[in-house]
């Protein structure tokens, strides 16, 4: 019966049109004009989290540091844990998105030298944080130039053992007043440890972020198939064979994470033609990660469809609720720009866990072992939201 269920769903599809051109043909036009304009980056300047190493230990780089943690303009994790951190281990944070930069400060030639160790995927840190430890470094370089002049200074006026106390007649530079001189910005260095070997991999963030949000929106309308069949009174004729509640709902959600595969599938299998998106170097975690969000969209489009009471209700909730989700979630604008607190927000939708999934596959190249709070969460939604489908389906049974 779940089988037969299925195959009337996909003879439904293959004979419409119009559901054929939103599920597989909509989507892949939203994702190239969404890909063409992000590609170039987007203009914002929010908190960028960082954290400082520094292997110079001098008393300079330790008042750099100071400064560069202490920037407004950063949220540095060095400061929450008075551990000395390493190089490899702030490259590993970043590599693996606790941090989005790591600044290394190390001596070269008798020169402080700043390190960036970025992840290119975040297109603002990088200019933000560059700024910031370039303008710190030339205030610590002008410190450092005053004081020797009055070492000197100190030294010509009398013997060390007889001579007073030179008054410093040149203040200590202000960081926001001090010019930016340019031979600062020469130590100053971007390293980028995650996308020097990547071939576009950044446009199957926007990818997974457009696939995510029409997931959703094919979900909810296939949902609202139920909707049709009760206002039709094919429900009731349907419930009145062998057929039960448990099977009409399973085969329905099987339709639809089936169908949310092949959807995402075909997203990326364009942004792989079209794009240069490595979609096969990827597919162990490609598969997982689209098998458990299809599954959840899926039982998510039956919630919506058992909580409503029309159809015409259930495209009003349906609107506001996906283009809420995919807002916090991530899938209209790189979470990365927004606020903590607007990305705390994010982790009430699942938007946001499919693509931090998507990002550990695609971006980072983490082992599919890595993916497991991903997939836990996922899997939860999705058996929670058939769980509630289920409970307010009871009453087409009782009416």
């Amino acid at each position: 019966m779940i089988w037969t269920v299925f195959a009337t769903h996909v003879r439904r599809l293959l004979h419409n049109r119009v559901e054929l051109l939103l599920t597989f043909v909509v989507p892949v036009m939203f994702f190239s004009i969404f890909a063409m304009i992000f590609a170039r980056g987007v203009g914002t300047t929010p908190r960028v989290t960082v954290v400082v190493v520094d292997e110079a230990g001098t008393p300079h780089s330790v008042r750099l540091a100071q400064s560069v943690s202490e920037n407004p303009g950063l949220r540095s994790m060095s400061d929450k844990d008075p551990k000395r951190w390493t190089r490899g281990e702030a490259e590993q944070m970043v590599r693996r998105g606790g941090v989005s930069m790591a600044v290394v400060l190390r001596q070269e030639n008798d020169h402080l030298v700043a390190d960036l160790l970025a992840d290119a995927s975040d297109q603002v840190a990088g200019q933000v944080v560059s700024a910031i430890v370039t303008r710190s470094l030339a205030v610590e370089s002008a410190r450092v130039s005053i004081e020797r002049r009055g070492s000197v200074a100190h030294s010509e006026v009398a013997p060390a053992s007889y001579a007073e106390p030179v008054p410093d007649s040149h203040p200590l530079p202000d960081q926001d007043s001090y010019p930016l001189p340019d031979q600062e910005a020469s130590f100053v260095r971007l390293v980028d440890v995650m996308g020097g070997t990547k071939t576009n991999s950044v446009i199957s963030m926007y990818a997974a972020g457009i696939a995510v949000m029409f997931l959703l929106f094919g979900a909810t309308t296939g949902g609202g198939v139920l909707l049709e069949e009760k206002e039709s009174q094919t429900l009731e004729r349907l419930l009145s064979t062998r057929l039960t509640m448990d099977q009409l709902l399973l085969g329905k959600w099987f339709y639809l994470t089936v169908t949310g595969c092949l959807q995402v599938s075909v997203m990326f299998l364009w942004g792989q033609s079209v794009f240069g998106v490595d979609l096969f170097g990827h597919l162990d975690g490609f598969l997982m990660m689209t098998l458990v969000t299809a599954s959840a969209a899926a039982a998510f489009g039956l919630l919506l469809a058992t909580l409503c009471r029309t159809r015409g209700q259930l495209n009003a909730l349906s609107v506001i609720v996906v283009l809420t989700m995919s807002a916090l979630g991530g899938s209209m604008v790189p979470r990365y720009v927004m606020s903590p607190e607007l990305r705390q927000a994010g982790l009430w939708t699942f938007n946001a866990w499919a693509l931090d999934g998507y990002d550990k596959v695609f971006w980072r190249e983490l082992p599919v072992a890595e993916l497991s709070p991903q997939l836990a969460v996922l899997v939860s939604c999705g058996f929670v939201f058939l769980i509630l489908a289920r409970l307010l389906a009871t009453r087409w049974e009782t009416q």
